[in-house]
């Protein structure tokens, strides 16, 4: 007969706090220290263990990197995407992922970091690049929906594209030099809606 594998629950919960632990010691890492520094040794030594526990946690550098990526949409509630794409109304749902993207774009100063650092670091690169195509994914089925059409043209993917540039960071930054929040949201949201009524006309 096989033997049953058991995992103390004890020592689950105490790998979980380990785990938080070390996220919330490379968020910090990141918040205050040259992204390009950015390692497991770095973390292990800000969090007072070592380098072997972090590698346990997380793997690699990437996987680590990923981990802080993870906790940082979920600190700014970037699954609330997925209520923008679920919205009864396409353009409401655009609406709706403007003000998602602004909520997070000026809640949180380490992802507008690791996007500063993204052309110095290929890994930070790709790990950003990742998740910007996640959002440029919702931006698409809201444009589909709202086009009624089964296969999208290429104004429709146009406007993918200029959807998804409206809602980056870049563009938000951008913005935020001369206006406030809520004259960014009125423009991203008027810019977005109308790039997709033109592309909606033109392939009627």
């Amino acid at each position: 007969m096989k033997a049953r594998s058991y995992v103390s629950p004890l020592r689950a919960a105490g790998a979980e706090e380990t785990r938080r632990v070390l996220i919330q010691a490379a968020t910090n890492y990141l918040d205050e220290q040259p992204i390009t520094k950015f390692s497991l040794d770095a973390v292990a030594k800000a969090a007072g263990v070592t380098r072997l526990t972090v590698y346990n946690q997380f793997g690699s550098r990437r996987g680590l990197l990923e981990a802080v990526l993870d906790e940082i949409a979920t600190t700014g509630r970037v699954a609330r995407v997925r209520e923008a794409v679920e919205s009864p109304d396409p353009t409401k749902g655009i609406e709706r992922l403007v003000d998602i993207m602004c909520d997070f774009w000026e809640s949180c100063p380490a992802i507008v970091r690791l996007h500063e650092a993204s052309s110095l670091d290929p890994e930070f690169g790709a790990a950003i690049v990742e998740r910007q195509e996640l959002r440029r994914q919702a931006v698409g089925v809201l444009v589909k929906r709202a086009s009624g059409k089964a296969a999208l043209t290429a104004a429709h993917r146009a406007a993918i594209d200029l959807v998804s540039s409206l809602t980056s960071l870049p563009t938000y930054k951008t913005l935020a030099a001369t206006q406030s929040s809520k004259a960014i949201r009125r423009l991203l949201k008027d810019a977005c809606n109308d790039a997709v009524k033109r592309a909606i006309d033109s392939a009627t």
